[in-house]
């Protein structure tokens, strides 16, 4: 069963997904805080080249399994064109209302 984009409780993460979901580059990067930063399986990565590669150019897409209580953290079923689908954990750390850093990995 995955959870609606609605019920995500973090408006920066609704933002978060619902831009990557819809492949909308300029409302993902409204989410963001500048200067923000990432993390793909414990290695640093830069956000534009990874963001550009693993969601937008390949097809990307979430499918939300659970949250956290406090919203910052989720699992979702990952997919793209590249890889295919993966089970994903994803931590967020929010600043002013903007995504200010990502980590995200296998679950």
């Amino acid at each position: 069963m995955t959870i609606a984009l609605d019920k995500l409780t973090e408006p920066a993460v609704r933002a978060f997904v619902g831009a990557l979901n819809s492949g909308d580059r300029d409302a993902f990067a409204a989410a963001l805080a500048p200067g923000a930063t990432m993390s793909d399986d414990g290695t640093d990565r830069d956000v534009a080249d990874w963001t550009e590669r693993e969601i937008f150019s390949s097809g990307g897409h979430m499918d939300i399994e659970n949250q956290t209580h406090d919203g910052l953290g989720l699992v979702a079923n990952y997919r793209n064109d590249t890889w295919g689908e993966m089970r994903t954990s994803w931590r967020f750390t929010v600043d002013g209302g903007k995504v200010s850093r990502f980590e995200t990995g296998q679950a």
